[in-house]
């Protein structure tokens, strides 16, 4: 960094250790920074020194903050996670956030202690949706009766043919949550679901597992993967720290 430009100090997660800790290096757009840790007790923030600015969460920043955390989940098993782009000050604005924000820490710390979380996404493959869809009787009626009439003189079956649609997927959604989620649940010490993001999108899920059971519970998904293959298509990502079970407000008091 050149003298003119202010330094600041990106923050990407807090940690549970007792002593100093150096994480080695991460590139942040195209600068090499060290990461460090600023600590408050048993507590720590994982950090770097970087240029005092906004950053922009475009493909290449996202990635990086997503790569550290990992980086630094490999090396300890209590990882709290921090949002993308929070730049402070200075490390004493840190030490700061980090006193304050220590008795959530402390509760959580035992909560999440040894524990990732693993994202599970389910979507229907459009050739089996369509099957779903097509293939009932309410809508074959409907579908009939709108054929060869105007849009204002159909409007009404119109109507009701995107509602028949809509419950044929809410049925479709609640068929994923009952044999995929609900089994996989029992697995996980939480789980919770999310709004589909998509049409297609018939579950959008989030479980907090324990380390020791991550290779069970991947068992498990290729299992519901193998029965629903011909339906539908998985998306299972993490391990990731405790995103959608961890709820930390980032503030410093004036």
């Amino acid at each position: 960094m050149s003298q003119e430009e202010k330094v600041g100090i990106y923050i990407f997660c807090g940690i549970q250790t007792a002593s100093d800790e150096n994480f080695g290096e991460i590139e942040i757009e195209g600068e090499k920074r060290e990461l460090f840790t600023i600590r408050y007790k048993d507590s720590a923030m994982v950090a770097a020194e970087v240029p005092m600015k906004i950053y922009h969460p475009n493909k290449d920043n996202l990635l990086m903050h997503q790569n550290a955390v990992s980086h630094v989940m490999k090396r300890n098993d209590t990882v709290i996670p921090v949002s993308f782009g929070n730049v402070f000050h200075s490390k004493e604005d840190v030490g700061v956030l980090l006193e304050n924000l220590y008795p959530q820490f402390e509760t959580l710390f035992p909560e999440i202690k040894g524990k990732v979380e693993l994202g599970l996404k389910v979507i229907g493959k459009k050739e089996w949706l369509e099957s779903q869809v097509n293939g009932n009787t309410q809508i074959e009626k409907l579908t009939k009766a709108v054929q060869g009439k105007s849009e204002a003189a159909s409007y009404y079956e119109r109507v009701q043919l995107g509602g028949a649609a809509q419950k044929i997927v809410a049925s479709l959604r609640q068929d994923a949550a009952q044999k995929v989620f609900e089994p996989l649940k029992e697995l996980a010490v939480a789980a919770k679901t999310t709004e589909p993001t998509s049409e297609k999108m018939l579950l959008n899920a989030s479980f907090l597992v324990d380390r020791d059971k991550e290779a069970l519970f991947d068992q498990k998904v290729n299992e519901a993967h193998d029965k629903w293959d011909d339906k539908v298509e998985f998306s299972y990502s993490g391990p990731w720290p405790a995103y959608n079970f961890v709820n930390i407000r980032l503030t410093v008091d004036a």
